[in-house]
């Protein structure tokens, strides 16, 4: 079973080159293969959370190199119910890309397996060096994906989102310098351990790398004042691949919780809680910036967009808190705003389809064919982004509020997020009752090809399901997050399963 740890690399990787050295010019054949990759991927992403339940890190040694000179992958529970979520939204957008909206650009689905990728390396990764490597496969992937299907403003924004991210791959790349001259490794569970043992002179330098670290970690993750490319890009780009570049945002949570909860935790020495006392102040002025954008905003995509920044800054308000009650939190409402997110867009591009020149504009226009399913699906897409009872965003917003108890300034993050929930209900509204109340009567001679419809709204309506299935299972869930986020936390035990050694012994074996 541990040499499975690979698949989700493999497949992915695998069914790009397949893709495109076999199946160029036959867009049907490419949908059925992306599409039964990703269900593969899913298939083998939950086999490996059932390993992961054990509690015991899982190591894999690429070529069987020692550690921590040779490429590690490393499987918990915090990297496989990453996999699983990202194998879930993978299989609702290629569903609905399939409908049709793959076909507006070229290499749409090798692109998207790229996109997988990269993303399950990111989670899968024990090595700092390896995480800019596959943030590089899943970006440069991204941006074939942002301008996918051509447009001007698509393009405008395209050129801004490479930069934003050149820059900020630049910075990865010294701050990984900075790391290396000072410890000598880049493996995380090494570093761990040598981190605190940093001579008394070198822990500026080393400091230096980990905030440099940060500002990447905070770019990728929307976290103001470096959140301003994602409303731009999110808003420009098309409906699936707006929808996959859900997880990305989360990519950047995850990596905060990886390095600053496993090496600039709390027993780093010097360098304890390196990124602390940044993440809760920054977070909780991202969701009031990004809820008043949701309000501010004229169109559903930017609505989405927006919502995307101010549900970031709701999960790193208690992902900042560096505790277990804190992290387990931001777990649950994370799995849950990312279904919720990806759903909002991808009902976005259906109605940007179906109101012809108007898209997806607030402003009153005439009736869309399906207007009353659609309308439904925009309902609870709403509710899920808003956090309101009954689905999970309030179960999560719930467990934020208690987590946040423990923080001196727990009663103005109370007002925060409790404030700026009214408002994005306001803002919500606002759009649908515009798009779907306002809207003028279609002609009655109008034929109504519903199985176009069905498609994308069947997709969409996985995304939901999943999402009212994560309602249900709450208490589970909320069980399973306590038990991730204790394991992500658990600096002896990581180091243990990697190394083979507790932190301050001697080196077993290299």
């Amino acid at each position: 079973m541990t040499n499975l740890i690979i698949a989700p690399i493999v497949i992915p990787a695998l069914t790009a080159a397949f893709i495109i050295l076999g199946l160029r010019g036959h867009l049907k054949t490419q949908r059925t293969v992306s599409i039964a990759a990703t269900t593969l991927l899913l298939a083998v992403s939950i086999g490996l959370l059932y390993q992961a339940a054990s509690g015991v890190p899982v190591v894999y040694k690429l070529g069987d190199w020692p550690v921590p000179y040779g490429i590690v992958l490393v499987l918990d529970r915090l990297s496989a119910t990453m996999l699983v979520l990202n194998a879930v939204l993978g299989l609702g957008v290629v569903l609905y890309a399939s409908a049709g909206s793959d076909r507006k650009g070229r290499l749409f689905h090798p692109l998207f397996q790229f996109q997988l990728l990269g993303i399950n390396g990111a989670f899968l990764t024990g090595d700092i060096f390896n995480l800019f490597v596959y943030f590089e496969v899943m970006l440069i992937a991204s941006y074939g994906l942002m301008v996918h299907g051509g447009g001007s403003a698509r393009l405008k924004a395209g050129f801004q989102y490479v930069a934003i991210n050149l820059v900020a791959s630049t910075l990865f790349l010294i701050a990984i310098g900075l790391i290396y001259g000072v410890t000598g490794t880049l493996n995380m569970a090494d570093l761990a351990v040598k981190v605190p043992q940093v001579a008394a002179a070198d822990p500026g330098i080393l400091k230096a790398g980990a905030l440099l670290l940060f500002l990447v970690f905070a770019t990728k993750a929307a976290l103001v004042p470096l959140h301003w490319w994602l409303p731009a890009t999110y808003a420009s780009t098309s409906a699936p691949a707006a929808a996959i570049f859900m997880i990305m945002t989360k990519v950047g949570a995850y990596a905060i919780l990886r390095v600053y909860g496993l090496i600039f935790g709390a027993d780093a020495g010097a360098l304890a809680m390196a990124a602390a006392p940044y993440v809760l102040p920054a977070a909780v002025v991202t969701v009031v910036l990004g809820t008043i954008g949701v309000v501010g905003t004229r169109t559903l995509k930017g609505i989405a967009a927006f919502a995307v920044v101010a549900s970031m800054g709701t999960l790193l308000i208690a992902l900042g808190l560096f505790n277990a009650t804190g992290v387990a939190a931001a777990l649950y409402y994370l799995v849950h705003s990312t279904l919720a997110g990806a759903a909002l867009f991808l009902i976005a591009g259906m109605v940007a389809e179906g109101r012809g020149g108007m898209e997806d504009r607030l402003r009153p226009a005439m009736a869309m064919r399906a207007e009353r399913m659609i309308a439904g699906l925009y309902m609870l897409a709403a509710l899920g982004m808003v956090g309101l009872p009954p689905l999970s965003g309030f179960i999560g917003k719930v467990m934020i509020l208690e987590a946040v108890r423990t923080s001196p300034g727990w009663p103005w993050i109370w007002g925060v997020i409790l404030i700026t929930s009214l408002l994005l209900i306001y803002g919500f509204a606002r759009a649908g009752s515009t798009l779907f109340w306002a809207s003028a009567p279609a002609p009655a001679e109008r034929t109504d090809p519903r199985p176009k419809i069905m498609r994308p709204a069947g997709a969409i309506g996985l995304l939901l399901a999943v999402l009212m299935g994560w309602t249900l299972a709450g208490g589970p869930a909320a069980a399973w997050m306590q038990e991730t986020a204790a394991q992500a936390l658990d600096r002896n035990g990581y180091v243990a399963a990697v190394l083979g050694q507790r932190p301050g012994e001697p080196p077993g074996g290299y």
